[in-house]
């Protein structure tokens, strides 16, 4: 992939073919690394049968990017929404798509050239799976995570650990969708949303299909104080996970939850011990984090 463009402007308006059964969803909060995202959407060997771009932001320029790539052909729809939450903008752009297939990525990934074609093809292969693939890291920032194996799997159950399924590179059936049902809106599952939803999808008997030709990259841009509060975050929103299916009897998840805590506790003294600071800071928050987002998971909601 060459070198990120500053805007859709250094793009060509040559048509590509349009893959009229897929549409691909993005939510934002209108962060100006959108526009990157965007183009690599428009820049792709193929274009989709409808792009919705949820909108959580108050930037007006959102609106004018997605009326440029409208105007080359795309059928492009910018949906304003005054929620907060990545599951919330998935849900309102999920209820606007009339395809098929839909894909979804981030407002800061980066898909590959031929990643529609290729998670369309994928979505053919398996249309009642959910078909994920590669992350790999763009920019300076130290991402938590990565996934880069280039062995293609299914999985067919619940893991101990991590579930295979990465929300900014995803695809699916809008009839997988209706079977597992949307994401979860709870605010104590804010960043733990694309968890969830992999686990009820398992639990539901629907497999995920990872799928490494299929590529994103995931763009860096918070610095350590972003981190760290990104890290938090990610810890009791997870807790707040598996408080979820903890009140609801799931002894796999209080395994995989004494699993993911014991691994925290070792990832901090790894960094510790080796002097790794990102390793510190990600443990640490894991370690402290966790059990509280539980205790708050268990609590019944009150909206």
């Amino acid at each position: 992939m060459p070198d990120r463009p500053k805007s859709l402007a250094t793009v060509g308006i040559d048509p590509q073919p349009i893959i009229e059964d897929i549409s691909v969803v993005i939510p934002t909060l209108g962060r100006p690394v959108l526009q990157e995202s965007l183009y690599w959407i428009v820049a792709g060997s193929a274009w989709p049968g409808r792009l919705i771009v949820v909108d959580q932001g108050s930037d007006t320029q959102i609106a004018e990017w997605v009326g440029t790539i409208r105007s080359m052909g795309i059928d492009a729809e910018h949906l304003p929404s005054s929620q907060r939450g990545r599951a919330a903008g998935i849900n309102r752009g999920l209820e606007r798509v009339k395809t098929r297939f839909v894909a979804i990525t981030d407002d800061d990934c980066f898909v590959d050239s031929d990643w529609l074609e290729k998670m369309t093809a994928r979505l053919h292969d398996a249309p009642e799976a959910i078909v994920t693939g590669r992350v790999e890291a763009a920019g300076d920032e130290k991402l938590a995570v990565t996934i880069t194996s280039p062995k293609p799997a299914t999985y067919h159950r619940p893991r101990l650990t991590f579930d295979a399924m990465s929300g900014g590179n995803m695809g699916t059936s809008m009839a997988v969708i209706e079977r597992v049902g949307s994401f979860d809106e709870d605010a104590r599952l804010l960043t733990s949303e694309d968890g969830e939803w992999a686990y009820r999808a398992l639990r539901s008997g629907t497999p995920i299909v990872y799928a490494p030709e299929i590529a994103v990259r995931h763009h860096g841009w918070r610095d350590e104080k972003l981190r760290l509060a990104q890290y938090k975050d990610y810890a009791r929103s997870h807790g707040g996970f598996y408080g979820k299916y903890l009140r609801r009897g799931d002894w796999f998840i209080a395994l995989r939850a004494m699993v993911h805590h014991a691994r925290a506790g070792r990832r901090w003294l790894r960094g510790v011990m080796t002097g790794n600071h990102e390793d510190v800071i990600y443990g640490r928050a894991y370690f402290t984090g966790l059990l509280p987002g539980i205790i708050a998971g268990m609590r019944r909601s009150t909206r």
